[in-house]
């Protein structure tokens, strides 16, 4: 595995990281930015982040950009960005990560509480389907975080970072999820993505690192960095560069302060397989 290195820096918080159209897309929380920089540093800022915090981004299977904040958008040819579903009786608390499966489903999941003012409270997982219908197909989830889809469309695995675990649910051919159990535990998961050996990346909040983990939780490879890890993402050319976003990390109750630093940087390093499945 290759050295770390570093692609960009004086970012305040990096995270839903996507490697598409020949460039890595992310969500610049803080400066309320969708940005796609290419494999030299340079960026650009596609469109304006919906909040301050809390969105991630997606594409539609005709390439149109879905971004999720209090609503789901979808943004058009003229760069606005329209509601894309109603999840309005899904949930109130609005929508952090997403993934648009190779069948157009799309699954939003939501935290169930307002993070950093409220007592925690367990989230859900909602579907979209193509025809536009949203539904609830998971709850009781801790703080549900990153989401990946396998290659094959069967399985949906979820980052419950409150519980410490990945956690693993059927797709059935309606997209309804079901057969829950852990897929690994002991971890501090953020943001995930898999390879073409079945194996997860997992960025962690807090100590800093990122680990690459079998089925059952076996621990393959660990980068250990100087500050957290909130997501990661496999891309470049060969889809062998690991992309990480990194920035310091201080705690809920200094979550202001974070904002208003810019300690944000994206790192790069080589590794073994390259990316599988959604995102």
């Amino acid at each position: 595995m290759g050295d770390l290195r570093t692609l960009m820096t004086g970012l305040v918080v990096g995270e839903s990281p996507r490697w598409h159209a020949g460039r890595l897309w992310f969500s610049h929380w803080g400066a309320r930015e969708i940005v796609a920089v290419d494999l030299e540093g340079n960026g650009e800022v596609i469109a304006k982040g919906p909040t301050l915090a809390g969105y991630s981004i997606g594409w539609l299977p005709d390439g149109r950009l879905l971004v999720t904040g209090q609503e789901l958008l979808r943004r058009e040819a003229d760069g606005s960005l329209v509601t894309h579903a109603d999840l309005s009786g899904l949930s109130s608390y609005g929508w952090n990560e997403i993934v648009v499966d190779g069948r157009g489903n799309i699954y939003v999941n939501s935290v169930g509480f307002k993070f950093g003012e409220e007592e925690f409270r367990p989230g859900i997982i909602g579907l979209v389907t193509p025809d536009g219908s949203a539904r609830q197909v998971a709850d009781e989830i801790a703080f549900p975080n990153g989401m990946i889809v396998t290659p094959d469309n069967q399985t949906l695995i979820v980052a419950e970072s409150f519980a410490g675990k990945l956690t693993a649910f059927d797709i059935a051919a309606d997209g309804s999820l079901s057969n829950r159990r852990v897929w690994a535990e002991g971890l501090g998961p953020d943001g995930i993505c898999m390879d073409s050996e079945g194996a997860i990346w997992v960025g962690t909040a807090g100590p800093g690192a990122v680990v690459r983990i079998r089925e059952g939780g076996e621990v393959l490879q660990r980068i250990e960095l100087d500050r957290a890890c909130f997501a990661c993402m496999l891309g470049g050319e060969d889809g062998r560069t690991l992309f990480m976003m990194v920035a310091e990390w201080w705690g809920v109750e200094r979550m202001g302060e974070l904002f208003r630093s810019r300690t944000g940087q994206i790192l790069t390093a080589r590794v073994p397989a390259p990316h599988a499945g959604w995102p």
